[in-house]
């Protein structure tokens, strides 16, 4: 969970330290008080767009920094390890971001400097904020379709595995048909050329690294005279001269007289030098035996420097066409193989092609109905639960719908599929489109919820679904601004409850301006205008039961001293207290869908 956030230089908060509580926590103020700020504060941390906009006059640059509690597992803790962060002593994880006068952000995540993308993919996994914006989104198909897949769980989440597998491979085939047919002549010329350039290869049959291993020989060759030269020499300086001249004694016959002189002293230290020269000896032997090899074998072939260069000539006729060098010619040779099996257009070939394409696409057929048929079943779920929910939100008349229809197509999609004798769009969410659809009341139309709500109904909306999704939601800190737009009288205090109930498994923080709301958190912050010395800053303050009785009463009558403000202000919070302590009560299970 989030279990503090400090900003400065954000808006007009200067410098505040916001304590959240790990249940429901409630931030309230005077209109322009900057209560906003601690949303756009969250957005920051969360990796969102930074402005220069939003710095305070003066401070040169903003910050919002975040003490996250218990998060540090799973993939967090490779987000934080890929990023060279650490926790800190207690084993909390700090977030910073950071944004200057000019419009340049900077982000820190547990000690170090990263690209604000992490901040984004941490976020995700730990806070979910919703405001206009995520209400707006919230009208986009492919957000209903994944608020449904949220709610169905593995039902839906494993068939849509299997297809998106399915999927991927049967994409490849149709691509590579269609390129086989439409490119066949292009491609049959290409492997004429790669053909030919395989049968020359072939022809010469070049190993690996010979052409270095011949340039050697080469060199060798050409120098014969002085490598005889320097051999002759070296095997005179260790076996002696060839004509046994006793003046030029080898090293030899040196060695061999310095054993025999220690092998007949008297000394025995001097005897048991004797054993080294005899290893001495032996190593000399063998050099002088390798030597005599060298130099027979410098005149055993004399035609073989012609053999060497004529292959020589035949391995550039290669090097010239293919690659730098051998290794490169064969890497080139297999590289042609790999391309010539993808550029066979016979008959046969495309035949095979045209008969995998068609079974892939009976498997993809198959997979895809069972991502609709569970999609079905979870979308009565989901509508029922989510108007179970409008009932107790003062749309008691209003019930949802969720369609899951299928995307027509025709022939000229290429990515058409017959599904059901149905021909279908496959995309990579499957062939569902899904709607949320609104009665107001029983005899009206079902129309989608963009059309039939207002905006505090739309508001309502989502929160029924976060209520309804709050088991299958892996975010644990969820924050709501200003939820409770447009609403008022009995359905606020219904939002509250829910609030307060969405609270026993979530972190919850909401920006409000409902006392209604406002009386059920756990925790309440209140960020509080003043001006001294001409200058206009805000501070967030922790206020006490008596203190959230000033406030409540302040929201409800606009004054903070009336008794009849401050004796609803107590109503309200001994309501909410009453709710939640009964809340709290172990009940009995409902026939609503358990997270699977």
């Amino acid at each position: 969970m989030l279990a503090e956030m400090r900003i400065q230089g954000l808006g007009v908060i200067e410098d505040a330290l916001l304590e959240l509580h790990p249940g429901f926590t409630v931030v309230t103020g005077e209109t322009g008080a900057g209560k906003t700020m601690v949303v756009t504060g969250l957005h920051l941390l969360s990796g969102g767009r930074a402005e220069a906009s939003k710095v305070r006059n003066g401070s040169g640059r903003a910050s919002v920094e975040g003490r996250f509690e218990g998060v540090f597992a799973g993939h967090v803790a490779r987000i934080v390890a890929d990023a060279g962060g650490e926790t800190d002593e207690d084993g909390s994880l700090i977030a910073l971001r950071s944004v200057g006068a000019d419009g340049r952000s900077r982000a820190h995540l547990g000690g170090r400097s990263v690209p604000v993308s992490v901040l984004s993919d941490l976020a995700d996994r730990l806070l979910a904020v919703h405001g206009q914006n995520d209400q707006l989104r919230l009208l986009r198909p492919s957000e209903q379709r994944e608020v449904l897949d949220r709610f169905a769980g593995d039902d839906v989440a494993e068939p849509l595995r299997q297809y998106r597998e399915v999927r991927d491979e049967w994409l490849a085939v149709v691509a590579e048909l269609t390129e086989r047919t439409s490119r066949s002549r292009e491609m049959a010329q290409q492997a004429d050329l790669l053909k030919h350039g395989l049968d020359e290869i072939a022809a010469v049959g070049p190993k690996p690294g010979e052409d270095a291993e011949l340039a050697e020989q080469v060199k060798r060759l050409t120098a014969t005279e002085e490598l005889r030269a320097a051999a002759s020499g070296a095997q005179a300086a260790v076996s002696g001269a060839a004509d046994g001249d006793p003046d030029q004694p080898g090293a030899l016959g040196l060695i061999g007289e310095a054993r025999r002189r220690l092998a007949g002293a008297d000394d025995s230290a001097l005897r048991d030098l004797e054993p080294r020269l005899a290893e001495a000896e032996m190593l000399l032997n063998d050099v002088g035996a390798e030597l005599g090899g060298y130099l027979d074998g410098l005149d055993a072939d004399p035609g073989l420097l012609e053999q060497i260069l004529a292959r020589q000539a035949e391995l550039k006729t290669l090097t010239r066409k293919y690659a730098p060098d051998i290794d490169g010619v064969l890497a080139w040779a297999e590289d042609a193989n790999s391309r010539l099996a993808s550029m066979d257009t016979s008959e046969e070939a495309l035949a095979a092609l045209a008969a995998r394409r068609d079974e892939l696409a009976a498997q993809l057929a198959v997979h895809a109905a069972a991502v609709s048929a569970a999609r079905t079943v979870a979308a009565a779920e989901l509508a029922g639960a989510v108007t179970e929910e409008l009932s107790g939100l003062a749309m008691g008349q209003a019930q949802i719908e969720v369609t899951v229809k299928r995307r027509a197509t025709d022939a000229s999609d290429p990515q058409a599929l017959r599904v059901d004798g149905e021909l279908v769009h496959a995309g990579g969410s499957g062939v569902d489109d899904v709607e949320l659809m609104l009665k107001a009341h029983p005899a009206a139309p079902a129309m989608p919820v963009h059309k039939a709500a207002s905006g505090g109904e739309l508001s309502r909306v989502m929160l029924a679904i976060e209520v309804v999704l709050a088991d299958a939601d892996t975010v644990q800190t969820l924050v709501f601004d200003e939820v409770d737009a447009g609403v008022g009288g009995r359905a606020a205090i219904e939002i509250g409850r829910r609030l307060a109930r969405l609270a026993r498994t979530h972190q919850v923080l909401v920006v409000t301006h409902l006392p209604q709301v406002a009386a059920f958190a756990d925790r309440h912050l209140v960020v509080d205008k003043g001006t001294a010395e001409g200058v206009t800053r805000s501070d967030v303050k922790t206020l006490r039961k008596s203190e959230r009785v000033v406030e409540l009463a302040r929201m409800l009558a606009g004054m903070e001293s009336t008794e009849t403000g401050r004796a609803h202000a107590e109503e309200l919070l001994a309501v909410a207290d009453a709710d939640k302590e009964a809340a709290a009560k172990p009940r009995r299970k409902t026939g609503k869908r358990t997270k699977r």
